[in-house]
């Protein structure tokens, strides 16, 4: 797999807090949600984008505490996309869970 996001990769990402990371993880969320019934081209590779982003964050050493709820969310947004969604979501829950870490990188820049 190529790398897309080839700055972040190079370490600009570990510059980023969680929230910042989950944040921008969830802009490809919706995207993927967004095109997944209209462009299953776009919405391939708003997933793909997911996976990168993902993996950066597990990798991201200050995130160590986190990687349950980070390997949870790859597993199960991996499920709902493209297995057979035995975890039951819906793209409303995902928004949601997104939303807030939207939120919270928003506040800190202020």
């Amino acid at each position: 797999m190529n790398t897309i996001h080839q700055e972040m990769a190079k370490g600009r990402w570990n510059n980023l807090s969680f929230m910042e990371q989950m944040a921008n993880i969830g802009s490809e969320v919706e995207r993927s949600i967004k095109w997944k019934n209209k462009r299953k081209k776009y919405a391939e590779n708003a997933f793909e984008r997911f996976l990168e982003l993902i993996d950066l964050t597990v990798a991201d050493r200050k995130n160590k505490k986190r990687l349950k709820e980070i390997l949870r969310v790859r597993e199960m947004f991996s499920d709902f996309f493209i297995g057979d969604n035995i975890y039951n979501a819906n793209s409303s829950e995902w928004q949601k869970y997104f939303f807030y870490f939207n939120f919270a990188a928003r506040l800190k820049q202020e």
